[in-house]
């Protein structure tokens, strides 16, 4: 019993040394997200502005342009700092806002799901009747690409699916970021770590 005791004591050690590895995990996860959402809108931020700015087919959002520049800036930088582990808990605060915003304007109306495939719009814990339209839309899709289309080839590598933009990814970041929120961006990798290491030795 005291063998196995011994064991534990040593395992749990080991794993407090690595526990670096799950803040870096996640900011390594998230910073390519927030880079390649922030540089699609940069590179075409008039674009951007249009959509966030037109009330028929976009957000109708006041100051469009102004909104979609702060927008394109925080994600940018959001996944510069993310990857170099820099004023995390801010950043976490400003990305988790940006996402907020997102489902209330954007994802929200579609529900929970991200993804529509074949079953789990007409059943299951998040079915309703929005999902179970675009399992509709879905099957009418399926028969033009079948009677005028490759359908073999085309999902040789997976199922046909139908991109239902729900918050079930935005929140899967948004828990991401808050637990980077409490956490930091971690030991040893991260730039957080090395400031607060210097400001405590200068502080002695």
């Amino acid at each position: 019993m005291n063998a196995v005791i011994t064991l534990a004591d040593r395992l749990l050690r080991v794993a407090r040394h690595l526990d670096f590895l799950t803040p870096l995990a996640l900011r390594l996860y998230l910073a390519p997200i927030f880079l390649d959402s922030g540089w699609r809108k940069f590179t075409d931020l008039d674009s951007t502005a249009a959509w966030f700015g037109n009330p028929e087919w976009g957000l109708g959002l006041p100051f469009p342009y102004f909104q979609a520049s702060m927008v394109t800036t925080f994600e940018l930088t959001g996944g510069v700092c993310l990857l170099l582990g820099l004023a995390i808990p801010w950043l976490a605060v400003s990305l988790i806002t940006i996402l907020l915003v997102a489902i209330a304007t954007v994802h929200g109306a579609h529900g929970w799901l991200a993804i529509i495939g074949p079953t789990n719009g007409t059943s299951g814990l998040f079915a309703n009747d929005a999902t179970r339209a675009a399992v509709t839309h879905l099957e009418a899709a399926k028969e033009l690409l079948q009677t005028h289309g490759n359908y073999d080839w085309l999902t040789e590598a997976g199922s046909f699916v139908i991109l239902n933009n729900g918050v079930e990814m935005v929140v899967a970041y948004i828990l991401m970021l808050t637990a980077l929120f409490f956490w930091g961006g971690g030991r040893y990798l991260s730039c957080d770590y090395w400031l607060r290491r210097g400001w405590e030795t200068r502080a002695r």
